[in-house]
């Protein structure tokens, strides 16, 4: 019998997934949970394992395509076994309860008295037009070629393509009576009003022609396709920025004993096959940091203040094709040498894409060690919905006062950005005193 290969659901939050990659072709033999698709969400990228064993008789989600939680992508059975029956079975099997779930979250648009319209949306809907402040007047003459009527990503995306275009459909308004101005808003006249410099009138920025694409883009390119991680990322910061105010200062730290620590330990932490990175003294002194201001470690909502009994640290590691935030959950119960055991474990499987769902998700606040390419600090965005996220610049070895006396030490710059809607400046500078006093006050032997 056909077994029917669907879109998890990867995460509470996740409505939907996008397919990265098939490992397998149709007609390629299959095992039992052996890798069969790579699936991309905005949490993580992972591979999903066969339901079952057979061989691969047909797929129907093509490379790249981002489908809700529950699609249908392929089908395993037998040699020769025949996948329409296998095919109508499951849309009749999973029909009913599609369309049960789709209800709280869409439905045909009814229009409202105001002119505006009620209809309910799919989140991903939702959220591109909040960012792209599409009004309800706009909406409205958004076609929906979703089911139902429905509209869709697709539909969004259209319109955005042709959004200002003027409608050849659309009749030319009157052009309405011109106001008389009031004399005191008129401009004086005589050499009392006339200016002291001379004033050029300037041309157009943007041409009345648009220009033909090789000469607008000076040569000729071509457009790479984004990559699923990547319009992930891109929606995710787009959307932090236009949600939080965000602000950022900038902190140092001397790193003399922690250097002296870890030089000492290193071979110890080693003998348990632990690698012992400053990223573990950093999730350390973001632990205590969080002890001491909680509200750092809580998020805005429009109900209240969510305060979070965990400490789960977010720690971005850089890929290939992008970036991802894996979390050391409840980090504030871990040693030094358990939290560089976890360090050492999530980063080595994020870029080996080997994450469960459940480790990217949960985060109350994050850590992204930029100085490892050489920066010496930036302003990083904050990951939604946390209230806070600190950056590690590099380390660097520079002249300082010290009870007046000129000194050389090792120096790192630390920035944290946070949500003005819920921290202020001097939480956030406070917060990261504590960091500092950290590193600065670790044992160093």
């Amino acid at each position: 019998m056909a077994t029917n290969v669907v879109m998890p659901q990867l995460g509470e939050s996740v409505v939907e997934g996008t397919v990265g990659k098939w490992f397998k072709k149709v007609g390629d033999k299959v095992d039992l949970y052996e890798p069969i698709f790579e699936v991309i969400t905005d949490k993580v990228t992972t591979e999903v394992p066969s339901p079952s064993a057979g061989t691969l008789l047909q797929i129907l989600v093509e490379e790249g395509a981002t489908v809700r939680a529950g699609t249908m992508l392929a089908v395993i059975g037998a040699p020769g076994e025949k996948v329409q029956a296998a095919e109508s079975a499951a849309k009749t099997q999973q029909q009913p309860a599609m369309v049960q779930a789709a209800q709280p979250t869409t439905a045909t648009a009814t229009p409202k008295s105001n002119g505006g319209t009620s209809q309910r949306l799919t989140p991903v809907v939702a959220r591109m037009i909040a960012e792209n402040n599409i009004s309800d007047a706009e909406l409205a003459n958004i076609k929906g070629t979703g089911d139902g009527g429905r509209v869709s990503k697709k539909d969004i995306e259209n319109f955005l393509k042709t959004r200002g275009q003027p409608s050849p459909q659309k009749a030319t308004a009157p052009t309405p009576a011109k106001e008389e101005t009031p004399a005191w808003e008129q401009p004086g006249t005589g050499e009392l009003f006339r200016p002291s410099e001379e004033v050029f009138k300037t041309s157009p920025t943007t041409p009345s022609h648009p220009l033909p694409e090789k000469e607008a883009y000076g040569s000729v390119g071509e457009i790479v396709p984004l990559s699923p991680m990547r319009k992930a990322i891109a929606e995710h910061m787009v959307r932090s920025k236009h949600i939080a105010p965000h602000v950022t200062s900038v902190h140092e730290a001397d790193m003399s004993r922690v250097i002296a620590y870890q030089k000492t330990h290193e071979a110890d932490f080693a003998k348990q096959g632990v690698k012992l990175t400053f990223t573990a003294f950093f999730v350390q002194a973001a632990v205590a940091a969080l002890k001491a201001w909680p509200i750092v470690n809580a998020s805005y909502t429009e109900q209240g203040i969510l305060m979070k009994r965990d400490i789960n640290i977010g720690m971005a590691v850089a890929m290939e094709d992008g970036l991802i935030v894996p979390v050391i959950k409840h980090a504030d119960d871990k040693s030094l040498l358990g939290t560089a055991r976890m360090v050492n474990d999530l980063a080595k499987r994020a870029r080996e894409k080997r994450l469960q769902p459940d480790e990217v998700q949960g985060g109350t606040f994050t850590i992204t060690n930029y100085g490892i390419f050489g920066s010496l600090f930036g302003m990083p965005v904050i990951n939604q919905p946390q209230s806070a996220i600190m950056g590690v610049g590099t380390i660097q070895k520079r002249v300082v006062v010290l009870n007046d006396a000129i000194a050389i030490r090792p120096m790192i710059y630390l920035s944290i950005t946070i949500d003005h809607r819920l921290l202020d400046g001097a939480i956030g500078d406070q917060f990261m005193q504590k960091v500092k006093q950290f590193l600065e006050e670790h044992p160093a032997e």
